[in-house]
């Protein structure tokens, strides 16, 4: 008999898979699939990318799904998912992404913890369950600090020419992009906070010019001011999960340290420590 953690997100989702009498995550193996996020699919789209982890697993008895869209109101649909792809006998938990973050990061001790990936997310949490919540509002409304908002930002940027003309032509060159190209993608095609994202990698191969840098350090800084300091509570560390945050994470301290917040941990994949939380349960 198996049980299975997962960690979703909006771009891609790692399923934690052991006997259910493991220990430790390092009991068990990790499959990898398509993000899931029920504000962004529908009931098929979600049961289609789960499929290729139920092809790979038999005979599921628990699952502990943490997820990006996993509100309480959104949570009953990926529950009725995953028994339509691991079975109705399974006993199904469906809870944020957030909540397993601050699992991952902080067990049972207080923080604030965040998420900066694809999108962004913050909270208050107090050990036990999340005390408060700054919505993200999702990529056009907000999102600040995601890789889907520093790439909205960073091609606005370079299209409008608000970088040296060097790197405005060096960010087309590049991606292998036009501009024609990228307002397709943005407006015309589906996920398109997927497809900002994924021009962050420029960023980081020129985070060490003075005006990427900046760039950057805005960036998180409006996530910060615009989030993090709605709690009011900077005697508590700012703890974080995700890509981005770890990918940054020079720039994130810095911006940090100007908004007098104090990191904590960062943890690019929170997988393994969701699943020893779980397990010590």
């Amino acid at each position: 008999m198996m049980r299975i953690v997962a960690d979703s997100g909006s771009t891609k989702t790692a399923w934690w898979v052991g006997d259910e009498n493991a220990r430790s995550a390092g009991d068990g193996r990790v499959l990898k699939t398509l993000g899931i996020n029920p504000f962004q699919m529908s009931a098929e789209e979600m049961v289609s990318a789960m499929m290729p982890a139920q092809e790979q697993v038999e005979n599921v008895v628990a699952i502990d799904f943490y997820g990006a869209g996993c509100t309480r109101e959104k949570a009953p649909e990926v529950a009725a998912a995953l028994h339509k792809v691991f079975g109705e006998r399974a006993c199904v938990s469906v809870n944020s992404d957030l909540l397993g973050a601050a699992h991952a990061v902080c067990g049972s001790e207080e923080g604030i913890v965040c998420i900066l990936g694809t999108g962004s997310n913050s909270c208050w949490y107090d050990g036990c369950v999340i005390r408060e919540n700054v919505s993200p509002l999702g990529f056009i409304l907000g999102d600040e600090g995601s890789g889907a908002y520093i790439g909205r930002r960073l091609v606005g940027n370079c299209l409008k020419r608000q970088f040296s003309k060097e790197l405005c032509d060096l960010f087309l060159k590049e991606t292998n992009l036009t501009a024609a190209e990228i307002v397709q993608r943005t407006y015309r095609q589906p996920q398109p906070n997927r497809f900002l994202a994924s021009l962050t990698p420029f960023c980081f191969r020129h985070h060490d010019r003075d005006e990427m840098s900046r760039f950057l350090i805005d960036c998180f800084s409006e996530f910060f001011l615009r989030n993090v300091a709605l709690y009011g509570r900077k005697d508590l560390a700012v703890h974080f999960v995700g890509s981005i945050a770890w990918q940054y994470e020079d720039e994130l301290s810095v911006a940090a340290g100007q908004c007098g917040f104090r990191l904590g941990r960062i943890l690019k994949e929170p997988l393994d420590a969701m699943v020893n939380y779980v397990l010590c349960k």
